[in-house]
């Protein structure tokens, strides 16, 4: 055993790049686990720093320098969040208030169609398992009413996080973008003179993570807007709440989607009952997300997402317990950035024995 761990050792961790390359990253693993919460502004303004970068440089294309090409993307971002700030925020807040002063209604209401089950399941299932289905499916609805009606202003990230998010994510978004030479050259200072491996995973990565972000931004816009669109048309209760889970669960592979169909198609159920306004809303909603699955993602993301569909969710798992939302967002990217070091890391030959 002991010989076997020795020669693995000395294939895999023979080199000084390599023993400096695990050691950064069990050292990210650990910051990212412990301060994920407190790192949030700043990766925050990485990501739009990221979705920023292309403006700046397609500006810069057309012949504008760089530091006016900087500042205008700049006004544009400021614009746009303000802008959503003034107009999203406020009704997404309203129709959430809405919504929990109801959820007592559609929880009777759901328990009222849970009583009529044993008639109409009568030649199917025996009155006795329907009973335990409804008192089961009662007990579960109350616990989440109660948890959710218990909400408070406690609940939710006090004001002072809000003030700090709302201040830094601007200003940092302003100097990675005007600074992002001098940045990136610290960093590359505090790194090792051979780092061909890391240079490697580098260059790949850095393509790979703006696409990825580039691509899931202009996902989340789509797939909400349409969303948005759809149950407008419709006049669904809480669209714009609605649309809004719909555009954000694509950040989540394949369990978004699932989880977000339940709140659409319950609320859907509730006001309208089985009729034709509920059998459009189910229609126009799978086609939504047929769409998304099979242009939309294939398209924007043909070159980035290389993984088999066990191995994103795995990631989705595994990254959202160690980091919350964040590992969510980067679970693509970062089991790309996964495979990216497996693929480049230094292996020695070694020679038979």
């Amino acid at each position: 055993m002991k010989r076997v761990l020795q020669r693995w050792l000395a294939q895999y961790f023979s080199t000084e790049e390599a023993v400096l390359l695990s050691i950064f990253l069990v050292v990210s693993v650990v910051v990212v686990a412990t301060l994920g919460d407190v790192l949030g502004p700043v990766i925050a303004a990485m990501i739009f720093t990221f979705l920023l970068q292309g403006v700046v440089n397609s500006l810069q294309k057309y012949g504008l320098a760089k530091i006016p090409a900087v500042l205008t993307t700049y006004l544009l971002f400021l614009v746009a969040f303000i802008s959503a700030l003034i107009v999203l925020v406020p009704i997404v807040g309203r129709q959430t208030t809405l919504l929990l002063k109801e959820l007592p209604n559609m929880v009777y209401q759901l328990k009222e169609l849970f009583s009529s089950l044993p008639e109409k399941t009568a030649a199917y299932i025996s009155p006795e398992q329907v009973q335990i289905l409804i008192t089961r499916m009662s007990e579960e609805l109350a616990n989440l009413a109660e948890q959710l009606l218990s909400l408070s202003i406690s609940s939710f990230p006090s004001i002072l996080i809000i003030l700090i998010y709302l201040f830094l994510v601007p200003l940092l978004v302003f100097f990675m973008l005007k600074d992002k030479d001098i940045l990136l050259g610290y960093i590359s200072n505090m790194l090792p003179k051979e780092r061909q491996v890391m240079t490697t995973i580098w260059d790949e990565m850095d393509v790979q993570f703006a696409n990825y972000i580039r691509g899931k931004a202009i996902e989340i816009l789509i797939v909400g807007s349409v969303s948005f669109i759809a149950f407008l048309c419709l006049d669904l209760k809480y669209a714009t709440l609605l649309a809004l889970l719909v555009g954000l669960s694509v950040l989540i592979p394949y369990i978004g989607a699932t989880l977000v169909t339940i709140p659409v198609l319950l609320v859907g159920y509730l006001q309208w009952g089985i009729s034709n306004e509920f059998a459009w809303l189910v229609g126009l909603y799978a086609v939504i997300q047929i769409i998304d699955g099979n242009v939309l993602v294939p398209l924007l993301f043909s070159e980035v997402v290389n993984l088999h569909p066990v191995a994103i969710v795995v990631a989705v798992l595994i990254f959202g317990g160690i980091w919350g939302f964040w590992g969510l967002f980067f679970a693509i990217p970062l089991a790309t950035l996964v495979k990216a070091i497996y693929n480049a890391w230094p292996r020695a030959e070694l020679t038979a024995e």
